[in-house]
């Protein structure tokens, strides 16, 4: 949490306005967790990161206008736009009343959405296509800034050039042949859409209130609440999936016997390479000037100084990311979860 704080202080004094600062849910929706959790749990972190801000002293109209979110985009379509339309309206109302914001920027979620890796099947990759494209629509149609479109093989190896293409070119018929663009919030009105709307508002309600009482999100971590909540939604939908309640086209209805796609195959001369290339960046390095930005680093991680001047020093002085991790290791110690059965 100290680290996101002073990275949110460095960026507001030293980094572009237009330069964002992403709180990201995508993974938490990846592990298992519901529409509702998703939104519920990154706001939840997000609230933590702008206290700890405000603690800091920074005026949240000076930090909040950069913010950003990532977001997962999975195959239920009029449930992920309803999400995200209800991520908007819950930020807003939180910086609003919550932080007292007065800057009408500080109230807008901005945020980047990927399709779902978790949805994607080995089975049948040709589906994913599909799979795909129904997210990108629902994506653009709760109003994403911008956009990942994952590939159909991703769920065997890493995408080959045609995949990949296949992935971007999505994202181009859906943006220029599909008319999404021509307005914001298209499906505004609907009946249903407005039904789950206030669903899913109500349940991310409900678990900012439990998570604030048990202290906010991080407490709420080291208790392994967050984890716990995710682990049962993935094990229902793996029950779901077992017993034919969730239908996946191509894995447990419709399959059929099929050939192995032609996946990318990365060969160990890669590895060689980089090997030869961090080899060659550690003996080229000022050495003394590495040493003395690492333990400067070190030092300073034992203070409240903020660290990101730091940091941005020692990989100037060619510190490997590895190398600044292990210094914060020595000082923080590592992170182990809580085991939630």
């Amino acid at each position: 949490m100290r680290l996101i704080g002073d990275m949110i202080e460095y960026c507001a004094e030293k980094v572009p306005s237009w330069y964002p600062v992403s709180i990201s849910g995508y993974h938490m929706r990846e592990a298992g967790c519901t529409a509702t959790q998703e939104v519920a749990f990154t706001l939840a972190n997000a609230i933590a990161y702008i206290q700890t801000c405000l603690d800091k002293g920074l005026k949240i109209d000076d930090f909040a206008p950069r913010l950003s979110f990532f977001f997962c985009c999975t195959i239920e379509f009029f449930e992920e736009v309803a999400k995200f339309r209800v991520a908007r309206k819950v930020y807003a109302k939180i910086l609003k009343e919550m932080f007292h914001a007065k800057n009408p920027r500080s109230l807008q979620l901005k945020f980047h959405t990927q399709t779902s890796g978790e949805s994607l099947t080995a089975q049948q990759p040709n589906n994913n296509i599909v799979r795909v494209a129904i997210q990108t629509m629902a994506a653009d149609a709760g109003g994403t800034q911008s956009l990942h479109t994952n590939s159909r093989d991703e769920a065997l190896a890493l995408p080959t050039q045609e995949s990949a293409k296949i992935a971007l070119r999505t994202q181009q018929i859906v943006a220029h042949e599909s008319g999404i663009t021509k307005t914001a919030d298209p499906l505004a009105g609907s009946y249903y859409l407005e039904e789950l709307s206030d669903q899913i508002e109500d349940g991310v309600w409900k678990y900012l209130k439990k998570i604030q009482k048990m202290g906010g999100s991080v407490k709420a971590i080291e208790k392994g609440f967050f984890q716990s909540e995710i682990r049962q939604n993935a094990y229902r939908l793996k029950k779901e999936a077992d017993n034919g309640e969730r239908i996946l086209v191509g894995v447990n209805k419709y399959a059929e016997e099929e050939t192995q796609p032609d996946l990318l195959r990365v060969g160990g001369e890669v590895e060689i390479q980089q090997k030869k290339a961090l080899k060659a960046l550690r003996a080229s390095r000022d050495t003394k000037k590495w040493e003395k930005a690492l333990s400067a680093m070190k030092s300073a991680a034992d203070t409240e100084e903020n660290l990101m001047p730091y940091i941005v020093t020692a990989a100037k002085a060619m510190a490997t990311t590895g190398e600044i991790s292990d210094k914060f290791r020595e000082v923080f110690g590592e992170y182990r979860p809580k085991e939630v059965f």
